[in-house]
């Protein structure tokens, strides 16, 4: 299946309990569990070779009816070392022992909670990925969400923009929020920074509607909402 690329291993960490909205991962959204939601999109896109899941909850996938091996071995389920489990570790060190024990030449990372991201903007995400590295430009790759509006400090100091000279919102300079959406990165680069990001990153936009991330209850409701359309067959408008 190894395409320009080569390898292309995608990590979807997943941990039994979350904090802001219980047991998130599995709770039934729009027909299915969450955490079917982008499983399913990565293992239709034809790029990703295999996927890893690093989980603390082998038993509650099961119950799911996931387990290691489904998919025609494409599904790779790791049990998540009791030193780097918890609310309160960091991401990369979870990524660090995936990548230390699941060889491969290219890794894509991103979210269960992130549902709505799709196989075509996962493909145009690697595209752009492939040419940075081709190009000699970009060592990895994460997404972006584009805000062009007036950001002020807490103090009601302006950040962007003068008050006393309005200019239209789509004037203003982009700020760029790293939305958590879909990373890729190689493990040379992951080990020049110890982290998902490398020294020559690419920003990518990804489209509003796909940027949904499930943190807060009220996020769950949109989510929600959204996947209630795809699951009836209905288009979601481009963003």
């Amino acid at each position: 299946m190894s395409g320009p690329l080569g390898r292309v291993t995608a990590l979807l960490p997943m941990k039994a309990n979350s904090v802001r909205v219980t047991s998130k991962n599995f709770r039934m959204i729009a027909g299915k569990p969450l955490f079917r939601w982008v499983l399913d999109t990565l293992l239709e896109t034809s790029i990703i070779d295999q996927v890893v899941i690093n989980t603390d909850a082998r038993e509650i996938l099961s119950e799911n009816g996931l387990n290691d091996g489904d998919a025609g071995g494409r599904v790779v389920i790791r049990d998540r070392k009791p030193e780097i489990c918890g609310d309160f570790v960091s991401m990369n060190l979870v990524l660090g022992d995936d990548i230390a024990n699941v060889p491969s030449d290219h890794y894509l990372m991103t979210h269960t909670t992130n549902p709505l991201l799709s196989a075509k903007t996962i493909a145009r995400m690697a595209e752009a990925y492939h040419k940075g590295l081709e190009a000699g430009e970009a060592d990895s790759l994460f997404s972006v969400t584009r805000h062009q509006t007036r950001f002020y400090r807490p103090d009601g100091t302006a950040i962007n923009h003068d008050p006393a000279n309005l200019l239209r919102t789509q004037d203003l300079p982009p700020y760029l929020e790293e939305n958590s959406v879909c990373y890729l990165f190689t493990a040379d680069s992951f080990a020049r920074t110890h982290a998902r990001i490398g020294e020559k990153p690419i920003l990518f936009e990804t489209p509003a509607l796909e940027s949904v991330d499930i943190d807060e209850p009220a996020d769950w409701f949109m989510a929600e909402s959204l996947l209630m359309r795809v699951a009836a067959g209905e288009i979601l408008p481009e963003s």
